[in-house]
Parts: C-alpha cells; structure tokens; sequence
C-alpha cells in the first residue's frame, strides 16, 4: 500500500556536516551543519548557534500546501523542542505542534508550566519517551508523565489518537 503525506514531524533528525567552509582567520575549515533538504518540501525548525544544541525536532510541509502560508511561530513556545506551526484558513489561525521530550521529560515539563491560550490546534505529536500501560498493553507500569501529558493535551483541546494499521 503506497501513502503519500504533505507533513512530516521528525525527532531526533540526523544532522550531518553539509559543506566545509574555508576561514580566512583560521587554518581549519568551519563546518556547516544541516538536515537533508528537498525542493518539494520547506522546512520549519528553530535557529540555533551551538552545534551540541541543535534542535531535536523538524517539520517538514509539501510545497504544494505553500498556499496555506504556513509559519513557525516562535512566540508561544519558546523551547528548543517544541516547534509550533501555523497557517490561517478561512481568517482562522491552525496550529501544528511537534515537541521531542527527554527522558528527563523536560519538554513536557515546560508545557505544564507554560499557560498558553490558543484553539485550533489540529495536532500536538511527538516523542514523548512515555511508556505507559494506557497505550501499550505489554508494559506493566503506571507512568506518573502519563498524567501530565494528558492535562497538557486537555490544556489545548486534544484527545489522545492511537493509530492501528
């Protein structure tokens, strides 16, 4: 069965050194990091400036939905690994989150401590490193982050979505 998807939220890309640039201060090339780039897609991550902390999340957005004029908004949460994209429709604005949370849960943690009031938010996905007996029927034990997660949803109107093939 062939599938085709316009948005695509990636965690932990694979960041690679893209070229090598020669330094007129320094004997040593600086190396240009980067994540694979392809023509039919924009990206959407936040900046960074230090290699040991790049962002852990991308989302890429078929050229064929540019129409929408979809926007990284940066404002609302202001976190290495949560990225917010929005797109107005109809004069209403959409948000699509994509959030990657450590084992320590500290993307998850700053959403539980950031009060945010925005609707319309169509998805919130992730690597929420949860393992929980409410979606996975083979672990035995009760996550205390479950909870958290779940108020967090709630807090953006969202309902929890298991995907079955």
């Amino acid at each position: 069965m062939q599938r085709s998807f316009d948005v695509l939220f990636i965690q932990e890309p694979p960041w690679s050194v893209i070229w090598s640039i020669p330094s007129s201060i320094n004997k040593e090339d600086k190396e240009l990091v980067g994540v694979p780039n392809y023509p039919n897609w924009t990206i959407f991550l936040r900046n960074f400036f230090l290699v040991n902390n790049l962002p852990r999340i991308i989302i890429y957005i078929n050229v064929r939905l540019s129409s929408f004029l979809f926007s990284l908004w940066k404002d609302i949460f202001n976190y290495r690994d949560i990225s917010c994209v929005f797109f107005f429709n109809c004069s209403l604005p959409y948000f699509l989150i994509n959030i990657y949370s450590d084992s320590s849960q500290m993307a998850l943690k700053y959403l539980k401590n950031t009060k945010v009031n925005i609707g319309n938010v169509l998805i919130m996905t992730g690597d929420f490193n949860i393992r929980n007996n409410s979606w996975d029927l083979l672990f035995l034990y009760y996550s205390v982050y479950k909870d958290i997660l779940i108020e967090v949803a709630d807090s953006l109107h969202l309902e929890l979505s298991r995907y079955t093939e």
